[in-house]
């Protein structure tokens, strides 16, 4: 398929493959989050976090540790690896740049804060560079 068909189904197929990095994304961040905080990150905490039952969680957390994100030694806490320290920065600096970018558009700090959670798992590279050249302008004006 050639021309705007292809286009469209491109675009679905990336936002499809954008959802399931976004779990990954949500748990690691969440992960790190707790270890600034508390110096560790327990199953029932994320659970918590995320609004979901331990049973879930835990789920999910044995198939970032599969994938390589996350790492647990029995009866202990759940750990960041590097792959997962690197998707935990990457993530919250999107989600930074999103949320910049809605408060200098005049968004309010609540609709920014939940705005960005969605929006920073399916910007581009492309698309965040050019909020960051907005961002810079309008704190230039300020």
């Amino acid at each position: 398929m050639t021309g705007k068909g292809y286009k469209i189904i491109n675009s679905f197929h990336n936002a499809r493959t954008n959802h399931g990095k976004e779990n990954a994304e949500d748990y690691v961040e969440i992960v790190a989050d707790l270890i600034q905080e508390n110096g560790e990150a327990r199953i029932v905490d994320i659970s918590k976090r995320l609004g979901i039952a331990q049973a879930t969680a835990n789920k999910t957390i044995k198939r970032l540790i599969k994938d390589g994100y996350l790492f647990k030694e029995p009866y202990r806490s759940v750990f960041l690896t590097i792959k997962g320290q690197k998707l935990a920065r990457d993530s919250k600096k999107r989600h930074k740049t999103v949320y910049e970018l809605l408060r200098s558009l005049g968004v309010s700090k609540k609709t920014a804060i939940h705005d960005s959670e969605g929006i920073e798992h399916h910007v581009s590279k492309e698309t965040l560079e050019a909020f960051k050249k907005i961002i810079k302008k309008h704190n230039k004006i300020k």
